[in-house]
Parts: structure tokens; sequence; C-alpha cells
């Protein structure tokens, strides 16, 4: 089944039985025609131009957005990070591990306020990286720093 359309909107439906070949009729007309589609398909798709004077159009753009304005507020707001001592980040560190077992390096950051480096440095003497399995990319505590509970344990102290 075949549906032809022509750009009146008139559209013909059926069947082909006999193949047709059709050629035009080589004319002045038929050669104009050409020669136009010849000289249309040669041309560059873009054309680079040299402007006399700057356009001045309606839109301008923005020095400074909304979104850059509100971080820049956040930033001068929480101050500059600064290392804080050592035990005062590790007590820190090991209450947040207390809620939670396994951190990302951003959170930690989020939670304790120090500067990524130094946060590295101190997580990597006390957790371990997960750089495979379902925790990917966060830290956990070494088991001799680990304090869980087992779920024996809590029974047995809720019971005394």
């Amino acid at each position: 089944m075949v549906k032809l359309l022509s750009h009146n909107g008139i559209s013909l439906e059926g069947m082909v039985v006999h193949r047709a070949e059709c050629r035009p009729v080589v004319n002045d007309d038929y050669m104009r025609l050409k020669k136009l589609q010849l000289k249309e398909s040669t041309k560059p798709q873009r054309l680079s131009q040299q402007l006399e004077k700057a356009v001045t159009t309606i839109f301008k753009p923005v020095a400074n957005h909304d979104f850059n304005l509100e971080h820049e507020k956040k930033k001068k707001s929480d101050g500059k990070m600064v290392r804080a001592e050592r035990q005062i980040v590790l007590d820190m560190l090991f209450s947040a591990f207390e809620k939670h077992q396994y951190y990302n390096i951003k959170d930690l950051v989020d939670i304790t306020k120090q500067p990524v480096t130094y946060l590295k440095e101190i997580v990597r003497e006390i957790g371990v990286y997960n750089s495979k399995g379902a925790h990917k990319s966060t830290w956990e505590l070494k088991p001799e720093y680990r304090h869980y509970q087992s779920a024996e344990e809590e029974e047995e102290m809720q019971t005394t």
C-alpha cells in the first residue's frame, strides 16, 4: 500500500502495479532551476562577516548571577576553613561514625568544617576507603576503632 502526498494537501492512495520512470522535460526553465540548486548546494553553510560597529541588543549579559551571589554570601558567612586541633577533629569524626558506618569525604567536610586535605590526612589514619562494592567511594572506621554493638549485646544491655 502506497500513499502519495502533494503540496496542495491532496493525497493518493493505492497499490503499485507497474514500474514507471519519469524524466523532466529539459528546457531553459529546468536548466535554470538546476543551476540555482547547484549554486545553493555549493554555498558554505556558515559565513563570517566583519561588523562596522558593535551590535547593541536588548539582551545584555548579567555580570553576576543570583546563585553566584548567594554562594559568595554563604562562603563569607561560613568564613575560611581553619584547621582545628587534631583531637577535636577526631572527636567529631568518631561521633559522626557512631551515627552512620559509611561517609563520603564531602559529608565529612560538611560535618567537621575542616579543609579537605587536612581531613583526608586524619581519616587515612583511622579509616578505610572503600573503592569497590555497595559502599563505593566512602570511608569507614578501621576495625580497631569500631565500637558498634551487635544486636545481642544491645539486648543484654537493655535487660540489665
